[in-house]
């Protein structure tokens, strides 16, 4: 059915075409137009149809997303703007200068807060491609995911043998792997998510197999987790090394065949080394930014930011300082000795960045959204008839939000578009089956 490949088409879309968010204007503005006719026809068939249970709650989280976001456009007079926790400066500006006070919104940057929406129009149309319209299947979701993390680990061979001339982006890291990216790190997060899907694709292709393609499968797919570590490796992705560990124990774990005395052994032996794993990555010596004392760039290291970030997020509490302020509100903060014409565009910390613009309205977002998270987790592997693509979305999901801890993936398009499917998938939906018409046949009565 035509309507099956709406999903995966749009998502090879986001993903060739979003991989970058400050260097991809024209695609992102071109994934964006694509995006609202979708979203039109997702909410058509939304008021036609009605929210079956099923859907009501990860819509109700969609919707709980929108309202913070919008609600910090909405003008407020001077009287209530200007006494809220880290306006008095902006309030200062105003009086110096001879100006009245005007009304003014939440965030200090309202045309930044509006494009961040825009920003993410393609992750609303892929949730509601999948929760609403049903227009995926999975096994088609996980070969795309699974054809453009092998084209784009290939890519980055390139681009490491050849030089900058093989590089997408002008704003890039060369010398290392990125793919259809401009940021390695985002690179790795894809690689990541592709490692369960690779393990759910082989699952249902070995099911449905006959005995002599079985082997054919089996030599694929493990060509394809070949490739992947080799991807890892020209990648230089000190995250996407150290998770690597945990997204392939687990993925071994759950699609793997163990009887259930070495499936406990395995699972400890996961948790042990998936910790070990991480724990090397961030003390070891690899040149890690994170903790330890810094002597070169210390002003951009992840421990520097991550702490001012903090303390405006501290100033900026309970109301935060609104959507898409993080550029500003960290100019400020920054010595003069250190300006520059760089500048840091993100804390590399998506919970901490969503902290200092969203206050306490974003923790309560993101808190509803574990507890939905959590109880699908659940519900996922309790069900009678296993989804191996829904459990290969919850592997998926996690390792994201972790990622996002020292990164910031969900802010291109490609990445953001993955995780919005996913959660789709992990909602327990299923693809949409047309209708079929019952004939109704006349009966005569003969005596």
């Amino acid at each position: 059915m035509i309507r099956h490949t709406i999903a995966p088409f749009f998502l090879l879309a986001c993903l060739l075409l979003g991989g970058s968010s400050a260097a991809g204007l024209s695609a992102n503005l071109l994934l964006q137009l694509i995006a609202i006719p979708l979203i039109g026809w997702s909410l058509w068939q939304l008021a036609q149809a009605g929210i079956t249970p099923q859907i009501r709650a990860p819509l109700a989280l969609l919707a709980a997303f929108l309202v913070t976001a919008l609600l910090q456009l909405v003008p407020m007079p001077p009287t209530i703007w200007a006494v809220l926790p880290g306006r008095g400066s902006v309030a200062e500006g105003y009086r110096l200068l001879g100006l009245p006070l005007p009304w003014l919104p939440l965030t200090l940057a309202p045309t930044g807060a509006v494009a961040a929406l825009l920003w993410l129009l393609p992750a609303f149309a892929a949730f509601l491609l999948v929760i609403v319209l049903g227009a995926f299947r999975g096994r088609w979701i996980a070969s795309v995911i699974i054809a453009v993390t092998l084209a784009s680990i290939a890519l980055g061979a390139v681009q490491v043998l050849s030089g900058p001339s093989a590089y997408l982006y002008e704003k890039t890291n060369y010398g290392v792997g990125t793919g259809f990216f401009s940021n390695p790190n985002h690179l790795a997060t894809l690689i990541l998510t592709c490692i369960p899907f690779l393990g759910a694709l082989y699952v249902t292709l070995l099911r449905r197999a006959s005995t002599r393609n079985a082997s054919a499968v089996r030599l694929l797919v493990a060509a394809g987790y070949g490739v992947i570590l080799v991807g890892i490796l020209i990648n230089g992705s000190l995250a996407g090394i150290g998770l690597a560990v945990p997204a392939s124990l687990g993925t071994l774990l759950v699609f793997g065949r163990q009887r259930p005395v070495l499936r406990r052994l395995m699972l400890a032996g996961t948790v042990v080394a998936s910790i070990t794993a991480l724990l090397i990555i961030v003390i070891g010596p690899f040149g890690n930014n994170l903790i330890g004392v810094q002597k070169a760039n210390v002003e951009g290291s992840r421990q520097v930011v991550f702490a001012k970030s903090f303390r405006a997020a501290s100033t900026f509490f309970p109301v935060g300082s609104g959507t898409a302020t993080f550029q500003p509100i960290y100019r400020t903060m920054e010595p003069l000795s250190v300006v520059n014409s760089t500048y840091r565009n993100h804390v590399h910390n998506d919970w901490l960045e969503l902290l200092l613009e969203t206050g306490l309205a974003g923790i309560v977002v993101a808190a509803l959204f574990f507890i939905w998270w959590a109880s699908r987790i659940r519900a996922i592997w309790r069900a009678d008839e296993s989804d191996h693509f829904a459990q290969a979305s919850v592997i998926a999901t996690a390792l994201i939000l972790l990622h996002s801890l020292v990164d910031y993936p969900l802010r291109t398009a490609a990445i953001s578009s993955v995780f919005a499917i996913c959660l789709g998938l992990m909602s327990g939906v299923r693809p949409y089956v047309r209708a079929r018409k019952v004939e109704q046949s006349a009966r005569h009565l003969s005596i």
